[in-house]
């Protein structure tokens, strides 16, 4: 086999916040439905049914003082360290996010200048050929700006890309909203250089689809359950449900056609890390896949998760998940080398992708 250019991951780093918010600090929230009526459960009654559902104990929120580009910069200085390489050098650099930087106590976004050129002054890059932008893709938002940074460097424009996600959701979520006890903040980011080899390394493959017609707006931004709300500000919302089938059916078919690119299956795949939207229904994709190569039963441990501590924090949680495998911070879950790993995800748009890597040995 003839010596290819493949993108390798040199450094990853991530950002998780430091203020813990437990479910239980949801119990003196005011929930209303669509109609902005009260349930008749109680709080308590609520917050159980979502624990069990969804996996979650408690996620991460930022601090008054921080913004989505301040927390993309902590990462992407992770990262740097992480690669030991020079910030100078970087040839692009892609942020991932959602909703810009959402000022604590204020819904509205800011995208301009863009996050990716926030980052980029942040870290005092003096560079002009350092190009910096922002890709708005829902919560695949990272995984698809690595695809993006694949063909980068596989067309030899570019020899070292840092991609980042990062979303501060809790300042866009509804508080009488029930779902908003999902959503959580954070940021990740992966530097990816091209490295010549004659056997396939680094992103081997990858695969995507948008689905509009019926399933465009299964998340969007609305106006607050609350009684009291005035139109004036939109929050995130989302019917619950149908996101719910819409990944069954979607995710398992997408990560296995970046698997047939790659000329893999799942018995060559050691760890998928899939976006960290809901455990019960992460648990159902895995099964989902399996059954589509026949596995009756694929070991849990090929799926780590941290949903259960960090929530849903969109963009960020595929490479927050990358990085703390990398570094030997998930509990039973060793960093892998020469093992094949699958990164996807699912989200608004409504939009799936799936990446297929091999580590270097």
């Amino acid at each position: 086999m003839s010596a290819r250019i493949y993108s390798v991951v040199a450094g990853t780093g991530s950002y998780i916040p430091t203020e813990a918010i437990s479910n239980l600090q949801f119990l003196e929230w005011e929930f209303c439905d669509e109609q902005g009526q009260g349930f008749e459960k109680t709080n308590q009654e609520i917050i159980e049914s979502f624990q069990k559902i969804t996996g979650i104990t408690e996620r991460r929120y930022v601090s008054d003082d921080l913004v989505a580009s301040d927390i993309a910069f902590f990462a992407a200085r992770d990262a740097l360290e992480s690669a030991d390489c020079d910030s100078e050098g970087l040839d692009y650099i892609i942020v991932a996010h959602n909703f810009g930087d959402v000022r604590a106590g204020n819904v509205r976004s800011d995208f301009v200048p863009s996050l990716a050129s926030r980052v980029k002054h942040k870290l005092g890059i003096r560079n002009p050929d350092t190009v910096a932008y922002d890709i708005a893709f829902g919560c695949p938002g990272w995984v698809q700006g690595m695809i993006q940074a694949d063909y980068y460097i596989k067309s030899g424009d570019a020899r070292r890309v840092m991609v980042i996600g990062a979303d501060t959701l809790s300042r866009v979520c509804d508080p009488h909203d029930r779902d908003s006890m999902i959503y959580a903040d954070g940021a990740g980011a992966t530097i990816l250089e091209a490295v010549t080899s004659d056997e396939p390394v680094g992103i081997l493959a990858h695969a995507a689809r948008t689905d509009t017609i019926e399933q465009a707006y299964l998340l969007w931004m609305g106006e607050s359950s609350g009684p009291a709300h005035t139109g004036d500000e939109l929050y995130l919302k989302m019917t619950g449900r149908s996101v719910y089938e819409y990944a069954l059916m979607t995710v398992p078919k997408v990560v296995k056609a970046s698997l047939d690119k790659a000329g893999l299956t799942i018995h060559d795949v050691d760890k998928i890390l899939i976006h960290q939207a809901n455990e019960k229904m992460d648990e159902a994709i895995l099964k989902r896949l399996g059954r589509l190569y026949g596995v009756k039963d694929v070991p849990a441990a090929m799926m780590p998760m941290t949903i259960s501590w960090l929530g849903n924090s969109s963009v960020a949680t595929v490479p927050t998940l990358l990085d703390l495998l990398r570094k030997n911070k998930l509990e039973n879950h060793k960093s892998l080398n020469g093992g094949a790993q699958v990164f996807a995800s699912v989200g608004a748009g409504m939009n799936v992708n799936s990446l297929v890597y091999r580590s270097p040995r």
